[in-house]
Order: structure tokens, then sequence, then C-alpha cells
């Protein structure tokens, strides 16, 4: 997935109220821009740290710039922006680059199921169970390499996965998918530190049939791309 604008050098001044980042760009201004980012962020929203925009014109938006990654001082990159991953899939499941899911040729996003919810992305193929994709954007990493879900409490996502249980028990796939938007981690594990109600949903989830796919991205000031799959720590 191409950025449709190329994205600009910043530095971070200050992220706050969720969606607002303050930042100075390289010519010395200072901006406002959107963060579609709505949990804790941590280790991503330091002040001081070089990070990504995309600029647009578009006179619907107040803020002229949207956030879209961390530069760390290694070099790697973290992609911040949570509506990435659903992008980058969408494209690679319409090219069938997901070998888990390639032999489902119908992708509908965004449908909705169970209790008032919204699947991700919704597979159907003739002769296949329909399978049902959740994903998530993975962020966090307090560990060097090891990349963690999630960031802070999410009874939402705690409830997608009793969702997906209950489309197992119907009858159809379900797939917890995790895209890990780092370029500096090779491994993955669930942060039960941090939510273990989520864990052990997770858990009930993967009793009950629910499928697990972790993959890693490669991410540049051009472009996020998804790229081989990673395995549990």
């Amino acid at each position: 997935m191409e950025f449709s604008t190329p994205l600009i050098r910043a530095t971070l001044i200050r992220r706050y109220k969720r969606f607002l980042a303050d930042c100075r760009l390289e010519d010395g201004r200072e901006i406002t821009a959107h963060c579609a980012n709505p949990g804790s962020m941590m280790g991503l929203a330091e002040p001081g740290m070089t990070v990504w925009l995309e600029p647009n014109d578009d006179p619907k938006k107040k803020l002229k710039y949207g956030w879209r990654l961390v530069e760390h001082d290694d070099g790697h990159f973290t992609g911040v922006d949570t509506s990435v991953p659903n992008r980058a899939l969408k494209t690679a499941l319409m090219a069938r680059e997901i070998p888990e899911l390639a032999a489902y040729e119908t992708v509908r996003p965004e449908m909705k199921y169970g209790d008032k919810s919204r699947i991700d992305f919704l597979l159907t193929q003739d002769g296949l169970p329909d399978c049902y994709v959740e994903v998530k954007s993975v962020t966090l990493s307090r560990e060097k390499g090891l990349a963690e879900f999630p960031d802070s409490v999410t009874a939402r996502g705690t409830k997608h996965l009793g969702e997906l249980v209950k489309m197992v028990d119907a009858g159809h796939r379900a797939v917890m998918f995790y895209l890990i938007q780092r370029t500096d981690c090779s491994r993955f594990a669930l942060a039960r530190d941090i939510d273990p109600t989520y864990a052990a949903a997770f858990e009930r989830a993967q009793q009950a049939g629910v499928e697990r796919l972790i993959y890693a991205t490669e991410i540049s000031p051009q472009a996020i791309t998804i790229g081989q799959p990673l395995p549990p720590a």
C-alpha cells in the first residue's frame, strides 16, 4: 500500500487528546497533525521523536497533516495509523498473497455480523466455509525484537474474540490477523499484563477453533506492505 501523498519528516512536540499531535516541520513551522490511533501508543509518542506526516489538500479536512510513521534512532520504522493494516490487508487479500486465505475469491470489508459488530473482512468462495477475518494493528514493543498486543485495555477487542467464537460455532472459519507495524520485531506475544481479560478471551477463542495469523510489514516513507508470517513468542 503506497501512501497517496509523499510523506514529510517532522519532529514530534506532543501528542494529546489521543487524536492530535503537534509537530515541528523541517522548515521550523509548527503544525497540528491528525493521529489516527486511539491506543496508548506506549513508547511511540515521546517528544523529540522523528515522525513522518502525510500532507493533504482536502477542503473537508480541518487538519492538513496525518501522522503515519515513527522513525526510530536505529533507522527502523513503526506505522502508527491504525487504518493502514486494513488497507494493506485488503490489497493482499485481493491479490491472494496470504497463503492461508488465498483460496477465497470474494473479499468484502466491513460487513455487519454478530451483536451490532462489523467484521473487517468476510471472505467467501463456493465450496468453502465463509471466513471472518478480524485485523489488529500491533505497535507495542517493550522487549527487543518482540511485538505485543494490546498496548492498553481493549474491551472492544475482547468482544471481537467472542464474536469470532460464535462464527466458528456456526460452522464458519474465523481468523484473528495480527499485523506487526514495526520493522524491528520478528516475534509476537500477547501483552497479558496489560489486559489479562483479553488474553484469557484469546485463549478461549483458540480452544474454540479461532485461527491466529501473525504477519510482519515492510515499512518506508513511501509505502507499507505486508511481509512474511511470524511465529508467536
